[in-house]
């Protein structure tokens, strides 16, 4: 496998004229039923994505067509399923495997639709749950809404980091910059590795334990965030390098989800929902994390009174360390996930995590493309709101797990949440434009 990956990454360094068409193809295997399995894509992605990168594709371009690519994965597939039906079962490979389909029909008729947007991300599932759909004749209108929504996110999570990665190893960047990087890196790997190793155990005090990690990682970072700075300087110039005029007033749209006001907004209709439908473990668990965490932000801002970067015309006056948006991006979205875990398995629980992460993430990341907050400054706000979110939920569940919202309260709470805070955002966004105006 490496001499081949070795060859193929060998060859595309002469011909970077066909690595388009690589990042196409491979996304499309990758989401390929059966072929998604057996073919390692997700080295195979990464690889592909550092080198485009390195110079040869801009970062638009790389998920564009990785995009593309798992969206006609997710078609060939879906078409299989829908032609052959039950017959799908008499196929060599799948005779001599059954486990790949049995796992992921099972999979799809206990979770449905949720089950095409939560097994994007879970490796063995992935290729099987378009055929999946197809064999038990999913409406295709209903099941290609599901796949355009599904493959960007997956597009993102599998593509930006080698693309990232093959960015920096390019530019010439500050002395100490890996060194860095490596520390963040592996510091924040090790929380993680043990907050899901806990987890999938099953263990009482894993959610203790998270919420400790997260403010052990969070104190050592607030310590020695000015140990960083080649790390910070280094990816802000790697992000303000490849910002594009045609992306700003998207970034400022996203951004603005983060706003106060916005969250302020979402955060009481969240706890308003939950106390109508009389969830009020749920209505507590959710003030203490989003009330919490806004509390916990502004105090430590004034702690430590960091200066933004100096990329607007007109500067934000209030400080940057922890980061407000990435906070309460965090802080919002992860009690939507887990809140949505509830009473499933501790894969599922992770999964819906993962998912919670992705709209957070981006909130954060526009941050930083914005050039109004430092790298450091969006993980510190992050581990902030995961660590009060763990204690919250901890303290919730002192004597009895925290009961599972029914199917209704969340066709209740998730569309009117989403709907506010698109809403707010682009009412918002002409003032915004005016607001990030750039150096």
């Amino acid at each position: 496998m490496s001499a081949w990956l070795d060859s193929l990454t060998g060859w595309l360094t002469t011909h970077p004229e066909w690595l388009g068409l690589a990042i196409f193809l491979i996304a499309c295997v990758e989401c390929l039923a059966i072929l998604g399995i057996i073919v390692p894509g997700t080295v195979l992605m990464f690889a592909i994505a550092a080198m485009a990168g390195s110079g040869a594709l801009g970062l638009g371009q790389t998920l564009l067509l990785g995009y593309a690519g798992g969206l006609l994965g997710d078609a060939i597939s879906y078409a299989l399923g829908r032609h052959f039906h039950q017959g799908i079962r008499r196929l060599p490979i799948l005779r001599h495997h059954p486990e790949w389909l049995v796992g992921a029909e099972v999979y799809f008729q206990r979770y449905g639709i949720v089950s095409l947007l939560v097994g994007r991300y879970i490796g063995p599932l992935r290729p099987m749950l378009p055929m999946i759909a197809g064999m038990l004749d999913m409406p295709l209108p209903r099941f290609a809404a599901v796949s355009l929504l599904a493959a960007a996110g997956w597009a993102v999570v599998y593509l930006l980091p080698g693309w990232t990665a093959g960015a920096a190893l390019r530019l010439p960047l500050p002395e100490g910059f890996w060194s860095e990087a490596g520390a963040l890196a592996a510091g924040l790997a090790l929380v993680l590795g043990l907050i899901v190793h806990t987890s999938l155990r099953r263990r009482r005090w894993a959610t203790p334990l998270a919420a400790g990690l997260c403010l052990a990682s969070l104190g050592a970072l607030l310590l020695g965030w000015s140990h960083l700075h080649e790390l910070d300087q280094g990816l802000l110039a790697l992000i303000q390098e490849h910002r594009h005029a045609g992306l700003d007033r998207t970034m400022v749209l996203i951004t603005r989800l983060g706003d106060f006001e916005t969250q302020l907004y979402a955060g009481l209709l969240l706890g308003l929902l939950l106390l109508i439908v009389r969830q009020w473990r749920a209505a507590l668990f959710a003030g203490m994390t989003l009330l919490g965490t806004a509390l916990a932000n502004g105090g430590l801002k004034l702690l430590f009174a960091r200066g933004r970067p100096e990329v607007l015309l007109e500067p934000l006056h209030s400080y940057s360390l922890p980061s407000g948006h990435s906070s309460a991006a965090f802080a919002f979205f992860l009690t939507l996930g887990i809140l949505a875990g509830r009473g499933q398995t501790p894969r599922m629980r992770l999964t819906w995590l993962l998912l919670a992460c992705l709209p957070a993430t981006t909130i954060a990341l526009s941050r930083v493309y914005l050039g109004v907050h430092w790298p450091t400054d969006i993980v510190a706000g992050a581990l902030l709101a995961g660590s009060l979110c763990a204690l919250s939920l901890a303290l919730v569940q002192r004597r009895t797990p925290l009961e599972r919202l029914d199917a209704r309260t969340w066709w209740l709470v998730l569309p009117l949440c989403l709907a506010l805070l698109g809403g707010i955002a682009i009412h918002a966004l002409p003032e915004a434009l005016a607001m990030y105006r750039y150096r």
